[in-house]
């Protein structure tokens, strides 16, 4: 096997392979087009909603990004290091038909979204808060999880 130039157009042939696979052309530009995420059933459910995840020594939190939904339609279950949110946002303009939509870009129904988290959690003493659209969730950290100082004997 000889490792001249044969490597690098193998390389090249790979490039335009893995380009045609996710539809860009050789300048990057998108050859195919792209398609809308939402949350109805079959759709990328679990891109919905859109969360932020940060944590530290004591707790992880989440931020879910959710307007408009209603605070008791939602179900926040956290077991072990897993974090399950579920709801339903609820339609707008129930009373228009779905033919008379010009636009129709703000989508409603049954959410599930399920996270690992970077810790396992003590889901006993959780919190959420629903404020301007965000779901915010505090949830401790298990004692095994936390950060122990570790104590050194000399003789």
């Amino acid at each position: 096997m000889s490792l001249g130039w044969d490597i690098f157009q193998q390389m090249e042939r790979l490039r335009r392979d893995m380009d045609s696979f996710l539809g860009a052309d050789a300048w990057g530009w998108r050859t195919r087009p792209t398609f809308r995420w939402s949350f109805l059933p079959g759709r990328a459910a679990r891109a919905y909603p859109l969360l932020n995840v940060g944590e530290d020594e004591n707790n992880v939190y989440i931020d879910a990004l959710a307007p408009g939904l209603k605070p008791d339609s939602v179900n926040i279950t956290a077991v072990g290091e897993q974090l399950s949110i579920a709801g339903e946002k609820p339609v707008l303009g129930e009373g228009i038909q779905a033919e008379a939509y010009h636009r129709n870009e703000r989508a409603a129904g049954r959410f599930v979204r399920t996270i690992a988290l970077p810790a396992p959690v003590d889901q006993n003493k959780a919190a959420a808060e629903y404020k301007n659209g965000v779901l915010t969730i505090t949830v401790p950290k298990a004692a095994q999880a936390k950060p122990r100082q570790i104590s050194i004997t000399t003789d």
